[in-house]
């Protein structure tokens, strides 16, 4: 049986935790238990927890509730009648794909828990247990829910604002940009986009094109460093039937090709400069000469350049025209690295989930472990190397949680951990307090902030803020 240790004395600040991360909708969870000393019991735990709350003593009353309404989780017996925990989890599996399972077991049988694991469960718990347990499980499987919930209603937002359909962030460096791309949209004037590698310069060109009266018109991507140097001006320009080897018949350039539409110069600081030249003259003149052409062609197109090269550097290196920059610097929009918008990741890290989980075999949350390792590397190769990262997790995971064990192995090792100014050999509870303090500073002590931003629950920072026995001066 579960051990029954005083429910009606729960802490008011550990509910209130649990609560508060259900303020605006309260979560539902479904208690299947054919013992009723423990269904009961844990209907109170997680009503203290301010989850709303129904009961069956069969899998077969469960399924009908489970018909009637959508359940956020759900609590079971391994050895509940009808047709047993394990079904029920299989079940729950393939119809309410979106549900947490929480499975109870009894002591003995752990081998059954792992495979409920395997085949979905979010977590177990073992009986005889204590309430202080099972509160912990619901905590974690609630505020993995509520962060889900919450970044599935942040990226429909996004998505429903024109042109940032595949822009994921909602960190204040973020909205900066996003709010360039709303001023300069509907105008027609060059736009310089400054980022390392990986950053997304070419989804905020698209977002660019896609709020700007163009949007029905092509939107044409070069990648300047790509193009064989011999043939960069016949690409970009077109050229005439015979103008060169191999000319057997005309070709509109990619310039024309844009016609009334958006031209994206992608790692511009990789054009050669005599071509650079000829780009300058295009876009003053408004139009073109064919390689092997006499004839001047017009043309209609709005450039957007982007580069991850220091531009003015290069302009003093003699590499980079100079008026070239000035023709192209008319709008300026500089992306952040991820590692200097971190509290964007979780955020990230759903919204790859949703596009590389499988159907048949939907991965949904990732553990707190695998997030903390993910938050506390600084991703050199920026939203890039962490999509890819994801990518693969999901491709190897064997379960609808992502788990440290599924990262790459750079961070499973914690290779990373010079990044972070720390000494080669920390112990890991130094290492935890570090990165808590950290949060805690660039939130400015705003606790469920902090929380989020280390893929915790904000039950399990107070816990560990007492550990430390640190002055708690910061604001709740």
């Amino acid at each position: 049986m579960l051990t029954r240790t005083a429910v009606h004395s729960i802490p008011v600040a550990v509910a209130g935790a649990l609560v508060e991360h259900n303020s605006h909708s309260p979560l539902s969870v479904l208690v299947v238990e054919d013992e009723e000393s423990a269904r009961n019991l844990c209907a109170e735990v997680a009503e203290a927890a301010g989850l709303r709350v129904r009961t069956a003593d069969t899998t077969e009353e469960a399924l009908e509730i489970l018909d009637q309404a959508p359940v956020d989780i759900v609590v079971t017996d391994l050895q509940v009648p009808e047709l047993g925990g394990l079904d029920l989890l299989r079940h729950i599996r393939r119809h309410f794909p979106q549900t947490l399972v929480l499975i109870v077991t009894q002591y003995g049988t752990i081998e059954s828990a792992v495979e409920a694991t395997r085949l979905g469960a979010a977590d177990y718990i073992v009986k005889p247990c204590h309430v202080e347990d099972l509160r912990a499980k619901l905590d974690r499987i609630t505020h993995a829910l509520q962060l889900e919930h919450e970044n599935r209603v942040l990226r429909e937002e996004l998505r429903s604002r024109p042109g940032f359909g595949e822009l994921v962030g909602v960190s204040s460096r973020m909205q900066r940009v996003y709010q360039l791309i709303e001023k300069v949209g509907p105008h027609t004037c060059p736009v310089l986009i400054l980022g390392e590698s990986g950053t997304g310069k070419e989804l905020v060109a698209r977002s660019i094109h896609f709020s700007s009266s163009r949007r029905d018109r092509p939107f044409v991507p070069v990648d300047c460093s790509a193009l064989v140097p011999t043939l960069i001006e016949s690409e970009l320009f077109g050229y005439v039937k015979g103008a060169f080897t191999g000319a057997t018949q005309s070709r509109h350039g990619l310039l024309e090709a844009a016609a009334a539409g958006t031209l994206f110069l992608d790692e511009i600081g990789d054009l050669p400069v005599d071509l650079q030249a000829k780009l300058l003259r295009a876009l003053q003149e408004r139009e073109i000469k064919p390689v092997g052409s006499n004839e001047r062609v017009t043309i209609d197109v709005r450039v957007i350049a982007a580069t991850n090269r220091d531009l003015e550097d290069a302009i003093r290196k003699n590499q980079f025209r100079q008026d070239l920059f000035f023709r192209l610097n008319v709008v300026q929009i500089k992306l952040p690295p991820l590692r200097d918008r971190k509290n964007d990741i979780p955020m990230l890290v759903n919204s790859f989930l949703d596009k590389f989980s499988p159907a048949q075999r939907p991965v949904t949350s990732i553990s707190e472990e695998a997030m903390g390792r993910l938050m506390a590397y600084d991703w050199p190769g920026n939203v890039r190397e962490l999509e890819n990262a994801v990518e693969r997790a999901v491709a190897l995971g064997s379960g609808p949680v992502l788990t440290l064990g599924d990262l790459p192995s750079n961070l499973q090792h914690g290779t990373f951990e010079r990044r972070l100014g720390m000494d080669d050999l920390v112990p890991l509870e130094e290492l935890e307090r570090r990165a808590i303090f950290r949060a805690l500073r660039e939130t400015s002590g705003d606790k469920l902030a902090a929380a989020r931003l280390l893929g915790i629950g904000k039950t399990t920072l107070y816990r560990k803020l007492k550990e430390y026995e640190e002055p708690n001066k910061l604001r709740n």
